[in-house]
């Protein structure tokens, strides 16, 4: 049996609930808008930009069909005893790792662009900001991505992390000055130690004993089945279905390495919505461009561009309405609002330490887990093991914020 095969639980998983009739009219619209964004990077921006957007829609129809989650999968791991989604970012890894390697060996991208690894320092910086993005996370309810698709299939209280996601990176960059210097050691790149092949073994080993270890905890712990969400059966499963979660993995890792491959850089999300937030300031009338973060070189060629040619903001914007477009041809596209108390709360305050944490550890659960790990760094394996420390403490706030025990049902990123 597979390590990466689901372990033993109390009971056999139920089955999918059919699929409820396609939303023509939104269908229609949310495929609309993403041919006619296409349309427009293109003849704007060039022909890889509306690339990079392509390949983000591609990544919003994975993570929803999915239902892709790193804070549900780790919730699971650490208050039920469920490794299975852990299993799910272990197959993530390899496959990205797989293909990531392999197009920094060769060191030729598309477009004339050259791949470079993720690789980030060792530092203060990198432990404060993934222990606390891994608190977010769990008071935010959603990661990175997950905000991201979550917002595009119609969680519109998911709105309110996305906010704080926003308000938590803009005051990093407000107060850039007090955490420039905090102590950091050099990166450490493992092809520059083992070479290209011998990073992607150790990579590929230790991901084979975290999926292992994951699914020895599992058969101990013996937590209930996972529920599953809606989902059409045969060939239409691949549109209007609920894809098994080791596919999304497959499928996410290719289109993640994708973004390298055409841009040179990894798959990246939460800079974008440092940007995002600095455009709405300047539109408000004040100057984020005289701080000292947007002095920096490349953070003012960011600001001083245009929107739509930021590689990162074009993959958000791919993923959200991606989402949109596999939500609505599934038949469950609905806005649901739910803006109570202390769970809103819960999600603005989650989503200032996700922006918060994803800046100070120079990436979140893509920039810096997925990346890092992925081109060989080893920053990103730290940020894994110190966001699970903060994913534990999370889990121990939730009550006071009204949220109560997680479900082994949950299956929101």
């Amino acid at each position: 049996m597979s390590i990466l095969s689901p372990a033993r639980t109390s009971g056999p998983a139920p089955e999918s609930p059919p699929a409820p009739p396609v939303q023509v009219l939104p269908t229609v619209v949310a495929g609309a808008l993403a041919l006619g964004l296409l349309w427009w990077v293109a003849s704007r921006h060039g022909a890889q930009q509306a690339v990079l957007l392509a390949l983000g829609l591609g990544l919003g129809v994975a993570l929803f069909h999915a239902r892709f989650g790193f804070t549900s999968g780790w919730r699971q791991l650490v208050a039920v005893g469920n490794g299975a989604s852990v299993r799910a970012h272990a197959l993530l890894l390899g496959t990205a790792a797989t293909l990531g390697l392999l197009v920094l060996a060769t060191g030729a991208g598309l477009f004339g662009s050259t791949p470079t690894p993720a690789a980030g320092p060792l530092g203060l910086g990198l432990l404060l900001g993934s222990f606390l993005f891994g608190v977010g996370m769990q008071l935010g309810g959603a990661c990175a991505s997950g905000t991201l698709f979550a917002v595009g299939s119609g969680q519109t209280s998911i709105l309110v992390t996305l906010a704080g996601f926003i308000v938590g990176s803009v005051l990093y960059t407000w107060q850039y000055d007090l955490v420039d210097d905090l102590p950091a050691w050099d990166p450490i790149l493992l092809q520059d130690h083992v070479g290209f092949g011998g990073a992607w073994a150790v990579t590929i080993l230790v991901l084979l004993g975290i999926a292992a270890a994951s699914r020895a905890h599992q058969g101990r712990r013996n937590p209930p089945p996972t529920g599953r969400p809606p989902s059409a059966q045969g060939w239409a499963r691949l549109l209007r279905g609920s894809w098994p979660m080791l596919v999304g993995a497959v499928v996410l890792g290719v289109l993640a390495v994708g973004v390298l491959w055409v841009s040179g850089g990894i798959w990246g999300i939460t800079n974008a919505f440092a940007l995002w937030g600095a455009k709405l300031l300047q539109l408000l009338g004040m100057h984020p461009e005289t701080w000292t973060y947007w002095r920096q070189p490349d953070a003012a060629a960011q600001l001083s561009g245009p929107l739509l040619s930021d590689k990162n903001t074009l993959t958000n914007l791919g993923i959200i309405i991606g989402a949109a477009a596999a939500a609505t041809a599934a038949g469950v596209y609905s806005l649901r609002h739910r803006f109570r108390g202390r769970e809103t709360a819960a999600a603005f305050v989650g989503g200032i330490l996700l922006g918060v944490g994803a800046r100070l550890a120079n990436g979140c659960n893509i920039g810096a887990y997925l990346g890092g790990i992925t081109t060989g760094s080893v920053s990103g394996w730290v940020w894994a093991v110190v966001a699970l420390a903060g994913t534990w403490v999370g889990l121990r706030l939730r009550p006071y914020f009204g949220l109560g025990v997680p479900r082994p049902k949950d299956t929101v990123c």
